[in-house]
């Protein structure tokens, strides 16, 4: 219900002008738009004007034909994204928009078929609520949950696929901390050592693209893109799917906001490290460090909440093989319906849906440590 649900609701905002184009024929503008002038800059030679706020908005406009733009669309990835960002710039904006949503849709169901065992991941992929969202914006959450979900998948079978895809993954640099350590804990060498040479590569290859400029921007734009959106709120708190974003969207100050967001930072890292050492079931730890990547950072908007797709697949996984524990359906439908329920609120309901999720394999884990549960059934590689 809820897969059909999403493209029957992705047609019918296309057709009453909420989605592409809006009555008058204009594009309607979302996120996809900085990806777009990003990769335009690039290809007329100037990638490290990508950064600069207005010159990035000029092209926006120029590329769509609007006078003015509505909205800060900023560019904010690390240089190597450029590559994605180049190959979407010739097509038109609502082209390049339904085409990046459509080829990185594909990667994102089979990898979440793989985490769920069977075809019905497909099913649950297509049915996760964020698929809309990230649609709609153009955005790189299904581009993010396939490489995430696929380091994930891969690692006991295929460690140095399984590198590259975290590799690939460096152009979210927000996420580049708890996966070493959760490697390193379960002295996974050959998926960090793929991983380090993949994230290397990938600098090197920008650099001899794009130049040193294109780096010394990031780093000189990144301090006030940091202001803009922890200390002015430019995007709204409440967009912010994070403790942080909670904090300030009630009000609380950003010293208290910073405060509670790092002693969550700091739980996440002791308990998947600690995890990640111990013997459990790979399946708890895989969806224990899916889900802890999206509490550790502040940086966590609702397309980067399809991550959490992973370890719904994880739970369903071993649900459907040893049956499912009291509750754990209703509050797996409780977190969805978060999920659904966020643009009708203006509250980080996204994160309230992470924390369910976190605590159902919480709990999962400590029946595991009981010895209440049978083995976990093994994770086989995509494909």
């Amino acid at each position: 219900m809820l897969a059909a649900f999403n493209a029957a609701q992705l047609a019918s905002l296309y057709f009453v002008h909420q989605w592409l184009f809006d009555a008058e024929g204009r594009f309607i503008v979302t996120d996809f738009v900085n990806v777009w002038a990003a990769g335009k800059l690039a290809l007329d030679g100037h990638p490290a004007l990508a950064w600069d706020w207005d010159t990035h908005k000029q092209m926006q406009e120029t590329m769509l034909g609007q006078d003015h733009v509505v909205g800060d669309y900023t560019w904010h990835y690390p240089p190597p994204f450029l590559f994605v960002a180049m190959m979407l710039a010739p097509f038109s904006y609502a082209c390049g928009l339904v085409g990046f949503a459509a080829v990185s849709f594909l990667p994102y169901v089979a990898m979440m078929r793989a985490v769920v065992g069977q075809r019905f991941g497909l099913v649950v992929g297509a049915a996760f609520p964020v698929v809309l969202a990230n649609t709609m914006n153009g955005q790189n959450g299904f581009l993010t949950a396939a490489l995430l979900g696929g380091t994930l998948v891969l690692m006991p079978t295929r460690p140095i696929l399984s590198g590259i895809c975290l590799g690939l993954l460096s152009y979210k640099p927000q996420y580049g901390l708890l996966f070493p350590l959760a490697l390193t804990a379960a002295g996974q060498w050959s998926t960090f050592s793929a991983a380090a040479v993949t994230t290397v590569a990938l600098a090197l290859l920008s650099w001899i693209a794009f130049g040193t400029e294109s780096w010394q921007a990031f780093f000189h734009w990144m301090p006030m893109f940091s202001q803009a959106s922890f200390t002015e709120g430019r995007a709204t708190f409440y967009k912010l799917q994070s403790v942080f974003g909670l904090v300030r969207t009630l009000g609380g100050g950003e010293q208290l906001a910073w405060t509670l967001q790092w002693m969550t930072s700091g739980t996440v890292l002791l308990g998947v490290v600690t995890l990640w050492r111990g013997r459990t079931d790979y399946a708890l730890k895989a969806a224990s460090l899916a889900a802890g990547t999206l509490l550790l950072t502040p940086y966590l908007f609702l397309y980067d909440v399809m991550v959490l797709a992973i370890p719904v697949g994880f739970l369903l996984r071993i649900g459907l093989a040893e049956g499912f524990r009291r509750g754990e359906l209703a509050s797996l439908a409780c977190a969805m319906s978060l999920l659904i329920a966020f643009p009708f609120f203006e509250i980080p309901l996204g994160l309230l849906a992470t924390l369910i999720v976190t605590a159902l394999i919480a709990r999962r884990i400590l029946y595991a440590s009981a010895g209440e549960t049978r083995k976990a059934p093994e994770i086989h590689a995509l494909g």
